[in-house]
């Protein structure tokens, strides 16, 4: 299956697009971690264009999953006909990811590719390909050190793509998800230091899903303590505002989180802004630079 361009695309993408099939091509038999976001979705794209059967795609299945994006992962592997497995991870067991320290990625991804070695080992020594693109390596992504301590391979930042890139890309092939919004992990909903365990993320996998079956399609719950705070994107806060002024629609929202097992829920004003809970971080080092 080759997935050809529906629409043209600028010289350094063409080239990028060209550099990376060569390097897919270049594998004999490759093993995806693969979530079924944009950008790992576009290296499953290429990896099954490029390697076909040899190519295989698989989804780390925990609490810190929101069912929809299993499904959605699961669904898209489908539509790309690549060959798509799950597998359990125990990140949770670890202390040094319940415990939610700064550093917490790390000890995900150290789970995920612990297990992805043996897999990768017994297909012939495949090599281990991530999504991580250009862009993420200059943000808080401590999973990323994981990754190169167990030797995988991240072909999008290997030829400088970053996350416009990766959906202009995926756009001109027809990939139907090229604008699917960013969908960290649940954990990410929690600020360091608040211990995470299955119960909190699956209690905020449930306010998201109520929110999304209610119309709106991109929107993180932030758990702090008992709290919920709700954000969605800044362009929605008016309409929000509008809809929950109205004592029945307001009603049911805290009806339903108090239920959930939240104390309280409130909207932040500031809207959704992507790793949020990282300015923490810059705080904490400015007071101790101070």
């Amino acid at each position: 299956m080759l997935f050809s361009p529906l629409e043209p695309l600028p010289p350094p993408l063409e080239l990028a697009l060209a550099s990376l099939r060569q390097q897919l091509a270049c594998l004999d038999r490759l093993v995806l971690a693969y979530s079924g976001g944009v950008d790992s979705s576009l290296v499953a794209a290429l990896a099954v264009e490029q390697r076909g059967e040899a190519a295989l795609a698989i989804t780390g299945v925990s609490p810190a999953l929101a069912p929809h994006l299993r499904a959605e992962a699961a669904e898209q592997a489908r539509w790309l006909r690549i060959t798509h497995r799950e597998i359990a991870t125990a990140e949770l067991a670890d202390p040094a990811y319940a415990s939610n320290p700064d550093q917490r990625c790390y000890a995900c991804k150290r789970e995920l590719h612990r297990l992805l070695a043996p897999i990768a080992a017994a297909a012939a020594g495949a090599t281990v390909l991530d999504g991580v693109n250009a862009e993420d390596l200059d943000d808080h992504r401590p999973g990323i050190r994981a990754a190169k301590e167990f030797g995988v391979r991240s072909p999008l930042a290997e030829v400088g793509l970053d996350k416009a890139g990766v959906r202009q890309i995926s756009r001109a092939l027809g990939l139907p998800w090229w604008d699917k919004p960013a969908q960290p992990c649940l954990a990410s909903r929690f600020p360091y230091g608040e211990r995470i365990t299955a119960e909190r993320l699956e209690r905020v996998a449930a306010a998201e899903a109520w929110l999304f079956a209610r119309g709106w399609p991109q929107v993180r719950v932030r758990s702090q303590g008992q709290t919920a705070r709700i954000e969605l994107p800044p362009a929605q806060l008016d309409r929000a505002l509008g809809l929950w002024a109205k004592p029945e629609t307001r009603q049911a929202l805290v009806a339903a989180f108090l239920e959930m097992g939240f104390s309280a829920v409130g909207l932040d004003l500031e809207g959704l802004v992507s790793g949020k809970l990282n300015r923490e971080l810059g705080s904490a080092n400015r007071w101790l630079a101070g």
